[in-house]
């Protein structure tokens, strides 16, 4: 159950929002109403050689990767919030994950990098 979970995070989080940021930096023409960060990020991508777009979009995959293992392991008790008193939980179907989402969401990167 944990196993399917995390999966499904890296495919619609990991996955799907790298697609959705390649065609953004690729596809989107400038505009007045274009906000000035977007503005910006899409100049940088386009003065990028093909070799350094593939080093940013790495960049930006373990960003994300990063941040869902950092939010995990708070979920699932394994780390904790700088002054936060509260415990979050989630439960899967009513089970309790204490302690696997975040391992189990890095063993599961841990495994694609292998398959590659």
């Amino acid at each position: 159950m944990v196993e399917n979970f995390v999966k499904s995070l890296y495919e619609s989080i990991v996955e799907e929002n790298l697609e959705i940021y390649k065609s953004i930096y690729e596809t989107t023409q400038f505009s007045d109403k274009t906000n000035e960060n977007w503005r910006q990020a899409i100049g940088l991508y386009g003065s990028l050689s093909k070799e350094q777009k593939v080093i940013l979009i790495s960049i930006i995959e373990q960003t994300i990767t990063d941040t869902i293992s950092n939010v995990l392991g708070i979920i699932d008790g394994s780390s904790t919030l700088k002054g936060c008193t509260f415990e979050p939980k989630l439960l899967l179907d009513s089970v309790r994950t204490d302690g696997e989402l975040q391992d189990n969401f890095l063993a599961y990167i841990e495994d694609k990098k292998n398959e590659c």
